[in-house]
């Protein structure tokens, strides 16, 4: 047996050589091209081998032999034709041609319709059957009722030749003839067996492979109808939308998808459908939680899914019937990577902030340095000319005076400029230390009340009589309150009110100024503290300043562990509550203690959006 297989060998290996290069890729056809180039080059083989035995027991061949020996060597060429063309159900109409014409010669020469050689025409379309070709089939089954039909009609109308054989030797060819017709349907019936078990085979290898695939693959796999119905889900589904795939059957992924983002989700599938394109879209959709707890939460994650129609070829194998209106879909989340792509975004953002932030730090700085430095130096000119312009007294001490008050400016835009670069690169030290805030407070607004009288604005403390002594560090929480009642006074219109309170609360104090000026647009709120970053928006008339106070004010409240929350309506007022630990040090403490995790996070339905700054 082994030496059997070793002859055929290089017969085997020269067939598959022939197989057309656009059949190898595929299991099933590839078998279907063998077997009809095979089964082609041994008849013809046979047809040449049995010619010189011929020879020796008849002698010389008659017109009628030699034409079926050599017909016989034509499916040799129809071997080659398949094998250079690939045109596998074309090849099967040549044969059926070829045998149909065979046939039908042998039988008009041995007594037309009643012949042995007639049961051979059963066999055309029989053969046909092999190419799974319903329009083969039908063009073989013509072939052979057309034969039929000519040798009928040639016998009743007596134009065909009188049969040559006996009547015994035609009983003899009949029995043979049907012996040999017998033999070679049941070689097209195991030939078929064979088709049907190699496609039986292939079908369930491939489901097999399928099956494993969406089971093991993290992305999920849906399947839609023509209505855009889901009709299969891959199990993967389960742990992507947190529900058994049986829930996502029908409409049931629709009923999940965000709403706002139904529209394009329906869309893309009836693309895909209709214009027979592959579509890609990135939507919400609503997972449910692991925890029963917190089922009833509408929690959204970012799915991207590509879909495209199913081939009608994959359709006819999967469901006997072509519809190309199904499409496959493949989901995959993508929350992470929508999440980064936000925070590209916002660090664009930042950065476009950052870069009108430096262009107005230079505006703002080079204009608060420039109008004292020309005052420092346009009076020292004048003291260094005394003489020149006969300055007296009283005006030498006004300048300097003048002088003395430029400088002072100088130094406050280039110490706050310090303190803000040091709290921004945590080099900004404080020392906390007990104290009673009451004497502080009221300091402040005594420094300030000066400038508030002469801005026309009243200036009300409202101090708790009860306020607990507290451990920060007392120059930082003077400066807090400085910073935010000169900016109170600064954009308070004349006849406006400024109230400061400070009472406790729990282990916090909280110190609030209210004023009744200018107020700040929506649109600012959420930028004011960033460093040199100025309200504009519907204010009345321009001030002065560098932007600095609030930033200053907004790091030494972080520094204390505590937090400072802004409310503001424009042409209303401002309202800057400051709420610090009463023992920083001990908060401080804690707040280093815990670890702090960020989630990612997670897209809610109606989101209830506050303006809050904190610090």
């Amino acid at each position: 047996m082994h030496n059997v297989v070793n002859i055929l060998a290089p017969f085997r290996d020269y067939i598959d050589a022939l197989v057309h290069p656009s059949a190898r890729h595929d299991t099933l056809t590839g078998d279907r091209h063998r077997a009809f180039i095979g089964s082609r080059i041994l008849l013809g083989l046979t047809a040449l081998a049995a010619f010189p035995v011929y020879l020796v027991f008849n002698g010389v061949p008659g017109w009628l032999e030699a034409f079926v020996f050599g017909w016989m060597l034509l499916p040799i060429f129809n071997a080659y034709f398949l094998s250079s063309s690939g045109r596998y159900e074309m090849a099967h109409v040549l044969a059926a041609l070829a045998l149909t014409f065979l046939i039908s010669v042998i039988a008009a020469r041995t007594g037309g319709i009643g012949s042995f050689a007639v049961v051979w025409l059963a066999m055309v379309p029989l053969e046909a059957a092999l190419s799974a070709s319903r329009r083969t089939v039908l063009a073989s089954a013509v072939l052979a009722l057309g034969a039929i039909l000519l040798l009928a009609v040639g016998g009743e109308l007596d134009i065909l030749p009188p049969s040559r054989a006996p009547v015994l030797d035609r009983s003899l060819l009949a029995s043979l003839a049907v012996a040999l017709a017998a033999l070679y349907a049941t070689a097209v019936a195991l030939r078929a067996v064979a088709f049907a078990r190699t496609g039986s085979r292939l079908i369930v290898s491939g489901e097999t492979r399928y099956h494993l695939l969406a089971r093991n693959m993290t992305d999920a796999i849906t399947r839609h109808g023509r209505n855009g119905a889901v009709l299969f889900v891959s199990p993967a589904a389960e742990s992507l939308f947190g529900v058994p795939p049986r829930e996502l059957m029908g409409h049931g992924l629709f009923d999940r998808v965000h709403v706002a983002d139904r529209p394009a989700y329906l869309t893309a599938l009836a693309d895909a459908a209709a214009r027979g394109a592959a579509r890609s879209l990135e939507f919400r959709v609503r997972r449910a939680s692991a925890s029963a707890a917190v089922r009833h939460v509408s929690q959204f994650i970012w799915v991207e899914m590509r879909c495209r129609p199913v081939d009608q070829v994959d359709m006819s194998a999967a469901s006997g019937e072509p519809d190309g209106h199904e499409i496959v879909a493949v989901l995959r989340e993508i929350t992470e990577r929508k999440a980064q792509e936000q925070a590209v975004e916002e660090a664009r953002r930042d950065a476009e902030r950052a870069n009108a932030a430096k262009a107005r730090f230079l505006a703002t700085v080079s204009h608060e340095l420039r109008t004292p430095l020309n005052a420092i130096i346009g009076f020292s000119e004048m003291l260094m000319n005394p003489e020149m312009l006969k300055l007296d007294d009283a005006k030498r001490q006004d300048y300097a005076k003048l002088i003395h008050e430029s400088g002072e400016h100088l130094l406050a835009v280039v110490n706050g400029i310090l303190d803000v670069s040091k709290m921004e690169t945590g080099n900004f030290e404080i020392t906390p230390e007990p104290f009673a805030p009451a004497p502080v407070l009221r300091t402040c607004c005594d420094i300030l009340a000066l400038k508030a009288r002469d801005a026309g604005v009243d200036l009300i403390a409202r101090l708790s009589a009860d306020l607990p002594e507290i451990v920060a560090d007392k120059r930082a929480v003077k400066q807090i309150l400085f910073n935010l009642l000169s900016n109170a006074v600064k954009f308070t219109d004349r006849g406006g009110r400024i109230v400061l309170t400070a009472r406790p609360e729990g282990a916090w104090i909280v110190m609030t100024v209210e004023d009744t000026g200018v107020g700040i647009a929506p649109e600012d709120l959420e930028r004011v503290g960033d460093p040199f970053f100025q309200a504009r928006g519907s204010y009345a008339r321009p001030y002065d300043g560098t932007g600095l106070g609030l930033s200053i004010v907004k790091g030494l409240v972080a520094l204390h562990s505590g937090d400072i929350d802004i409310h503001s309506r424009v042409g209303e007022g401002t309202r800057i509550m400051v709420r610090l630990p009463l023992d920083c040090e001990a908060a401080r403490r804690e707040a280093t203690r815990k670890v702090q995790v960020s989630e990612l996070p997670i897209v809610r339905e109606n989101p209830d959006r506050q303006v809050r700054k904190r610090a």
